[in-house]
């Protein structure tokens, strides 16, 4: 079989395994020894994890300032830090958190030696300049195995309303020094916050793998991914995040998805999400976890009917086999696929949209802004009415 031509964008050094989470000190440190530390507002503080970094900041001769983010990052946010911050002579950005964290990290690295305003660049929505940098190293240290955010170039920023929205200030430049991936840090979270990342990272190693731009390289990724998902993940959901090779397989899963989505984009789900998450605070994970099983339903059907040979068609029984541990029929498969995804979304108790007040009022509006370049890599083009019904059935 030969292999068309495809592209590997930057990444960054990847750090896996226990113990990552010590070694991003002495990663920082490398970059100089004044460190902007940005982080959330409570676990890393309340598990003692802060104290150590910071005590290992100081043994290494550093120093450091802390910036907290409780929330997803807004444009405002940042420019807030970047002023703030800009002319402090940090040598990186340590960030330790979950996407948001990382993603306020990777905006701030991008912006503090320009002191220029992240709606210069972010796209849709800022001024359409072109970004050139320089961006300070960023080493970034994931809490949470749902986003990738450690391995992805864009940092997403969030303006919440009826005018909000949910953009990227993307470039190559953006991307981390390094990645520091301990999966020791998923110990102990909540089940709601695991079967939340779990679903967000299974989704965009799916969409990724069914993705108009995925290669044999990213298919290759998404798989052994997906694989470590299909082992581990509900043990690893049970244990409240105490089954240690869980841990690591879904620490490892999640960073696959990230390396993944980089290099390929997305789909449907998450052209759907940054819409809803903008108009609503619904968390990124659960909003992939509630629209994964309906807009597969959907994202077959149309393709059974528009395009039946699509290689995505294979790629989703493929997957359905895998995730069953069965080996079905094309058709038999394509069906399972959704079934199995729906009894998850039941399992894990992910709440309908209307919990959180969003209903056919406001599909319009949803469906005009989820065109962005998520939607555009989805394995078809999506109608209008087909989004609305994916919605509907997710209230």
């Amino acid at each position: 079989m030969s292999v068309h031509d495809f592209a590997i964008a930057a990444l960054p050094r990847i750090d896996f395994g226990s113990g990552a989470l010590l070694r991003s000190v002495g990663y920082a440190l490398a970059y100089g020894r004044n460190i902007l530390l940005v982080t959330g507002g409570k676990s890393l503080e309340s598990s003692g994890r802060l104290a150590r970094v910071v005590a290992a900041i100081e043994a290494g001769g550093g120093t450091c300032q802390r910036m907290v983010i409780a929330d997803e990052p807004s444009p405002e946010w940042v420019d807030e830090a970047v002023a703030r911050y800009g002319g402090a002579g940090f040598g990186s950005v340590l960030a330790i958190g979950g996407g948001s964290v990382l993603d306020a990290g990777k905006a701030i690295a991008g912006l503090l030696a320009t002191g220029r305003s992240v709606m210069d660049f972010l796209e849709g929505v800022g001024r359409g300049m072109q970004y050139a940098g320089p961006a300070i190293p960023l080493v970034a240290v994931p809490t949470t195995a749902g986003t990738g955010s450690e391995a992805t170039k864009n940092a997403v920023l969030s303006r919440r309303g009826p005018t909000g929205f949910k953009k990227s200030f993307r470039d190559d430049k953006l991307v981390a020094a390094v990645a520091a991936v301990d999966p020791d840090l998923l110990e102990g979270a909540p089940g709601t916050l695991l079967a939340a990342n779990g679903m967000d990272a299974l989704t965009q190693l799916l969409e990724s793998y069914t993705s108009t731009r995925a290669n044999p390289m990213t298919d290759a990724l998404a798989w052994s991914g997906m694989e470590r998902f299909q082992s581990h993940f509900f043990p690893f959901w049970r244990s409240r995040g105490c089954d240690a090779k869980g841990r690591s397989a879904m620490a490892y899963a999640s960073l696959q998805s990230g390396i993944c989505l980089a290099q390929t984009g997305l789909g449907a789900v998450h052209g759907m999400a940054a819409a809803l998450g903008a108009l609503a605070p619904i968390p990124h994970g659960v909003v992939c976890g509630t629209l994964l099983a309906e807009t597969t339903a959907i994202n077959i059907a149309a393709l059974r009917t528009r395009a039946p040979e699509s290689v995505a068609l294979n790629k989703y029984a493929k997957v359905a086999n895998l995730l069953s541990g069965r080996e079905d029929s094309l058709d038999r498969a394509l069906d399972g696929l959704v079934a199995n995804l729906r009894d998850w979304k039941q399992t894990l108790s992910l709440p309908g949209l209307g919990r959180y007040g969003l209903g056919s009022d406001h599909w319009g509006k949803i469906v005009a802004e989820s065109r962005g370049s998520s939607m555009k890599t989805n394995p078809l083009p999506l109608l209008d009415e087909e989004l609305v019904e994916i919605l509907n059935r997710c209230v």
